[in-house]
């Protein structure tokens, strides 16, 4: 067990979100899918929980959804499983679930390799423990390969060895604004992956600068990207459908961009456990160019098409992406 779900274990006065969350990207690009567990849970109430599903698909007019929330009776953390909710499981090495309602159906039978090591985005471990930050971010598995299928209507899209990760956040409310960017097997190498999470957190009428924490593992080498001591050098420039970043870390500096169409973008409302609602744009068919500064070693340059992850959470509603239609909580 690389994690454990913390819904369980909360008193019933606590306010609480958490999310465990698939993504995995075709080999060459172009299909992806995100599938999510979450907890919803206003303070003093029994949690909900939901199903989420997205199949990215580049040829298509945009990415096929379906989304069904559940009781508190059809949610639980099973001995030796991550979450159960309603009959979707996610364990060590399995995922599977399906979401039936009269808008949409999906279903998926994924199993999935051990992969990489754990990465703990906070960079200190007593940080999970705290009251701040009020959100909380690991991956469990930041790079590994699934194999199985996923069917979207009627569609059935066989699975075979695309990579990508298993991550699990949690907490008392969202970042006042975030993004997280996400791209595995990079220049075809096994193993190596960028994950990088940043958020920015609004105190009275003032935001925070960005901090960013996260992980490149280039040529087998893992480097730490962000903390908190002077943000390292951080510097994110964010739309919707586009970010260009400088991220920094001890002895490696990483510079790129990521970006989608608009049409390949997802709209999703998150909301707060005690209110009120992000808008959140995902799209995991992205393409990113990194340039990785090392000292002593030539730049490294990186091209990912169609299968980086981009999402920006966010108050603004004006951002173009149209939003499906579910509520959260």
């Amino acid at each position: 067990m690389r994690t454990e779900a913390r819904f369980p274990a909360l008193p019933a006065k606590a306010g609480h979100y958490e999310s465990f969350y698939i993504k995995a990207a075709r080999p060459r690009g172009g299909r992806a899918i995100w599938i999510r567990h979450t907890i919803h849970k206003p303070p003093g109430t029994e949690p909900t929980a939901s199903l989420w599903f997205t199949l990215f698909d580049a040829d298509a007019a945009g990415p096929r959804t379906a989304k069904q929330t559940f009781s508190a009776n059809e949610l639980e953390a099973p001995p030796g499983a991550y979450v159960r909710v309603g009959g979707a499981l996610l364990e060590p090495g399995t995922a599977r679930g399906e979401i039936a309602t009269e808008q949409a159906r999906a279903s998926w039978n994924l199993g999935f390799a051990e992969g990489a090591e754990p990465l703990h985005h906070l960079p200190y471990e007593f940080l999970y423990g705290a009251k701040l930050p009020k959100t909380k971010l690991l991956s469990p598995y930041p790079f590994t390969s699934f194999t199985g299928s996923v069917r979207a209507g009627d569609e059935v899209v066989e699975v075979d060895g695309w990579p990508g990760m298993v991550g699990h956040n949690w907490g008392a409310e969202h970042a006042e604004r975030w993004i997280w960017m996400q791209a595995a097997s990079l220049n075809g190498n096994d193993g190596d992956y960028i994950d990088v999470a940043a958020g920015r957190i609004k105190i009275g009428p003032a935001m925070t600068p960005w901090v960013a924490n996260g992980r490149i593992v280039l040529d087998g080498e893992p480097h730490r990207l962000g903390g908190f001591r002077g943000s390292y050098g951080t510097e994110l420039a964010e739309t919707p459908s586009a970010c260009e970043f400088t991220v920094a870390g001890r002895g490696v500096t990483v510079k790129g961009r990521v970006s989608a169409p608009v049409k390949d973008c997802v709209g999703w409302i998150y909301a707060d456990p005690e209110g009120p609602e992000h808008n959140t744009v995902n799209c995991s068919i992205a393409d990113m160019e990194l340039r990785v500064e090392r000292p002593g070693k030539r730049h490294a340059h990186i091209h990912v098409t169609g299968a980086a992850a981009y999402e920006l959470g966010m108050r603004e509603t004006d951002h173009g992406v149209p939003l499906q239609p579910y509520t959260d909580g």
